[in-house]
């Protein structure tokens, strides 16, 4: 079945299927998907819940984690997941892409995209990936407003407050502040840049909402695994870039051999064969939509010298 079909699409909002699974037992896992293939693979693993990087969006695009991407580049990223996959998605909107107003209608537009929940972080622009030096804040007052902001606009959206005061306030001016965005409303809690598990274990003991925790991957934060994670008091994980990273090393390998050997052969058994990838993207589900058009046949491999019979 393809998502054409009417009877593809879930009946409940995103924003539910979310709450759904921050209500059962269990810590939730949440890769990165940099695109819809990436999306469509990651629930093919089993994962229920993704997440949308805007540091992955943007160096997609060729950019810094600068805030420089819009916020249709954005919502074109997540409504190409969500029709590809219809997972629950977690998205990064940055600072929220202005002030109060603009909060607003960026809760909108991602809600109609099909964002499960929006997660904000209380920098000012340029801002920082969190695991960067010398992140500028907004007051708490100011990062308060826009959470209230996103509250009355949302319908089922769930709001992520991330903070990166940790490194310029302490942890427990990093929890003042948190606390007071639970109070404006957020109904997630993301605290970035912990460095160890008595920070993780401190700062979930002390706010009254589920905690999300970051395991990217070369920052600040020691590695750990869910399970480790869980144990300290965290209700969901995210590994934000972790595709796109594996895929853009994959991609420098396949352009040294081609510029190196002029030929793609070396690397045949790193790659998706055509029907493994047809596989993967329903292929021949979107074909069936369509009497009129043959059933494609895929062309034999090297280890397949026959054609397969087309009659």
């Amino acid at each position: 079945m393809t998502w054409l079909e009417s009877e593809h699409w879930p009946k409940e909002t995103p924003g539910q299927r979310l709450q759904q699974l921050i209500d059962s037992p269990g810590i939730i896992q949440i890769p990165g998907a940099h695109n819809a293939l990436a999306g469509l693979m990651a629930k093919r693993a089993g994962f229920r819940c993704l997440y949308v990087s805007g540091a992955a969006v943007s160096a997609s695009l060729g950019l810094p984690d600068l805030g420089i991407i819009t916020l249709e580049e954005l919502c074109f990223h997540v409504r190409a997941l969500y029709r590809a996959t219809h997972l629950p998605l977690v998205v990064d909107a940055d600072t929220g892409y202005g002030e109060v107003m603009n909060v607003m209608r960026t809760v909108h537009e991602l809600e109609a995209a099909g964002a499960a929940a929006m997660q904000m972080e209380d920098q000012i622009l340029p801002k920082k990936c969190g695991h960067l030096n010398d992140k500028r804040l907004v007051t708490t007052e100011e990062m308060c407003a826009k959470v209230t902001a996103a509250k009355r606009a949302r319908r089922d959206l769930r709001i992520i407050a991330r903070t990166d005061a940790v490194q310029s306030e302490g942890l427990d001016g990093a929890i003042v502040r948190m606390n007071r965005y639970i109070e404006a409303g957020a109904d997630i809690a993301f605290a970035d840049a912990l460095v160890d598990e008595h920070m993780f274990r401190t700062f979930t003991s002390e706010i009254s909402v589920p905690f999300i925790a970051n395991m990217t991957e070369f920052g600040r934060t020691p590695y750990y695994t869910a399970t480790q994670l869980e144990a300290m008091g965290c209700k969901l994980v995210i590994w934000p870039a972790s595709s796109l990273r594996i895929a853009a090393r994959a991609m420098e390998r396949l352009y040294a051999t081609i510029a190196k050997e002029g030929e793609t052969r070396p690397l045949l058994d790193n790659m998706l064969t055509r029907a493994e990838l047809y596989e993967v993207i329903n292929y021949f589900d979107f074909e069936s939509l369509d009497a009129s058009v043959a059933r494609s046949v895929v062309p034999p491999t090297a280890d397949e010298p026959t054609w397969p019979d087309n009659s």
